[in-house]
């Protein structure tokens, strides 16, 4: 890269309008991460572990200090149909949202949507007591 095409991509904003075209190792999982096969040119996560980096403070700024891993905690579904990812930071406890791109990891998708059944907030097997208690029958067909 030439002094001056590098220069530009260290403007501020410059990757909210440009594609990171960048191949990087991810942090965490150490896979190699490829633009190539995210169905956008704006990579924000490894593909793999669906980690990112705390770089940002709007997308595509690279004006955060933090630099702590943003873990994936939770998805959601855009009012477009299409799925984001929501990344909570480590260090500060930040959180944001990314698209998620067309090569992630299913599975890990699928166990970060799925927590949330899997993990319930109230003991699984007193379902039929808070039943009644609520008013209900309390029976599970």
């Amino acid at each position: 890269m030439n002094r001056d095409n590098k220069r530009r991509s260290f403007e501020k904003g410059y990757y909210k309008n440009h594609p990171c075209k960048e191949t990087f190792t991810c942090k965490l999982c150490g896979r190699p991460v490829v633009p190539e096969g995210a169905g956008s040119g704006h990579r924000n996560h490894c593909p793999n572990c669906l980690t990112s980096l705390h770089v940002d403070v709007e997308p595509g700024d690279r004006q955060s200090d933090c630099g702590g891993f943003m873990d994936p905690v939770a998805v959601w579904v855009r009012k477009d149909g299409e799925w984001a990812i929501i990344h909570r930071c480590r260090t500060c406890g930040s959180f944001s949202s990314n698209r998620v791109a067309a090569d992630d990891n299913p599975m890990k998708l699928m166990s970060i949507a799925m927590k949330p059944l899997a993990m319930p907030p109230f003991p699984i097997d007193r379902i039929e007591e808070m039943t009644r208690m609520m008013g209900g029958e309390g029976q599970l067909r």
